[in-house]
């Protein structure tokens, strides 16, 4: 990312690492009820479509938060968010934290990249992170998308995140674990592409143009920016990842198949479910990650500094 840290220290690839893993940590335990209000909000009228006249269970990001909490209990706000950590300590450190990495490599050691290396930095980076942490992503989308009603007489697929894992693994196989790859692929690359291109341009605008300096702020403005482009170019592949993944064996052939089935049976808008939360969700994900993620880069440098200095 561009921008100065502390007395102008660039940190070690092995702090962004660690780093973008932490504020992925951090941004996942601060908004998991949104992302669990969009998921559920995605595969609602996936079954079947709802008959003309009947209640729709959920409606919109706060009365989904609410209904969840009162039908389910206000710890099934959380369900999957072990796997959620698991997922981002994986995802956000490589995505994330080899991103300047890449980016250096495609413009040659170059500190002025151009777009298009800035984009092919983030479809790889993107690409990478799904290739050995794609089961932590369909173990948390199977979990938020657990329905607990007592009243409702159907066992719980998975009592636990661990028990996802090998439920997942024992009954479809390998294979269910990385359920979705593809799909989640692109949406990686997409999300990646929106998200720190996005985040790294607007940035630099606001430092070059000196209407911020490199803080707070800065980072908050870039981080809503990032999140909001990042909602409106990713929402329909979101969708149907979320699709498929909370599926059963054999429900869908494929990516395509699935968008298919949606369009047919609920409408181009089936494709924006989820919209305001997922909004909501990126957005506020995005600032709390970004925010933290260059705080944390600048106090190992401080420490760094401090520890120089003592000897």
């Amino acid at each position: 990312m561009v921008g100065g840290g502390a007395a102008d220290l660039s940190p070690t690839v092995a702090v962004k690492i660690f780093s973008a893993g932490t504020a992925g940590c951090v941004a996942e335990l601060v908004t998991f009820p949104l992302d669990i209000a969009k998921v559920r909000l995605q595969i609602q009228g996936e079954s079947k479509p709802s008959p003309e006249g009947q209640m729709i269970k959920y409606r919109g990001v706060f009365g989904t938060i609410f209904t969840i909490a009162k039908t389910e209990g206000p710890r099934s706000l959380y369900n999957g968010l072990v796997a959620g950590l698991h997922r981002q300590a994986c995802f956000a450190s490589v995505r994330i934290g080899l991103y300047d990495t890449m980016k250096q490599v495609y413009a040659n050691g170059s500190e002025n990249a151009g777009i298009g290396t800035r984009l092919l930095a983030g479809c790889s980076t993107g690409a990478m992170a799904v290739a050995f942490a794609q089961p932590t992503d369909v173990v948390k989308i199977r979990l938020q998308a657990q329905v607990r009603l007592s009243a409702s007489g159907t066992a719980k697929r998975y009592s636990s995140t661990f028990d996802a894992y090998k439920t997942i693994g024992r009954d479809e196989g390998v294979r269910g674990l990385w359920k979705g790859c593809l799909t989640n692929i692109t949406r990686n690359a997409i999300v990646n592409c929106s998200e720190l291109v996005t985040y790294d341009i607007i940035k630099e605008l606001i430092l070059n143009y000196n209407l911020l300096t490199d803080n707070m702020p800065c980072h908050f403005t870039a981080g809503f920016a990032a999140g909001l482009c990042t909602t409106i170019v990713v929402s329909p592949v979101d969708v149907v990842k979320t699709r498929i993944m909370n599926s059963p064996p054999g429900r869908y052939s494929g990516a395509i198949n699935c968008a298919l089935i949606m369009l047919m049976k609920e409408g181009p808008t089936a494709f924006y479910k989820g919209f305001i939360p997922a909004f909501l969700r990126l957005g506020s994900w995005n600032i709390v990650m970004f925010m933290s993620y260059e705080q944390i880069k600048r106090a190992f440098i401080r420490y760094q500094q401090s520890r120089d200095s003592a000897l």
